[in-house]
């Protein structure tokens, strides 16, 4: 081999082993994770006002209900920069096919843009994968522009379905 030639035979960077050598530490949800995971929503939204009950309630279903949860968080050098809120579901709406929903996701807006996102749906997505899930769903507002830009480079689609509101 000459000198100045590349050796791209090298598997260093392929498997499942190249997502543990991540500077974004993936790991799954603990109870202990909700002071930050509140601390970051706060942040984002949009009224500044902790959601503590919301997310009591969300982290209690997922520690202990029956349905598959699917819930991670992201480290920066120890630091907690983000996480996802996911649940399987193993039908719907009369259907059998196992789907997933994205309830939440958040980054600490201090990191985003370094690729928090991507790591927390990476993850979240071998994982799915490993639970023979086949379609992960999520709902997003209408004027969230930077999310819908984010689901969208993430692989999301417009689903074929329209969702509809009734006021009582």
């Amino acid at each position: 081999m000459n000198t100045h030639d590349t050796d791209f035979s090298d598997p260093s960077g392929d498997g499942p082993e190249a997502l543990g050598r991540d500077p974004i530490l993936v790991r799954s949800m603990r109870e202990t994770d909700l002071p930050a995971v509140v601390a970051i929503d706060r942040k984002l939204n949009g009224t500044g006002q902790p959601r503590s009950r919301y997310y009591q309630g969300k982290l209690a279903e997922m520690l202990g209900e029956s349905g598959v949860r699917v819930s991670l968080v992201a480290e920066i050098d120890g630091m907690f920069v983000g996480f996802v809120m996911a649940r399987v579901d193993y039908g719907e709406y009369g259907r059998t096919a196992p789907s997933a929903v994205l309830d939440t996701i958040g980054v600490d807006p201090g990191f985003q843009g370094r690729a928090v996102g991507r790591a927390l749906m990476r993850q979240l997505l071998g994982n799915l994968g490993s639970l023979n899930v086949e379609t992960l769903h999520t709902r997003v507002d209408w004027n969230a522009h930077g999310l819908m830009a984010f689901f969208e480079s993430a692989g999301f689609a417009p689903a074929q379905r329209l969702a509809f509101c009734r006021t009582l």
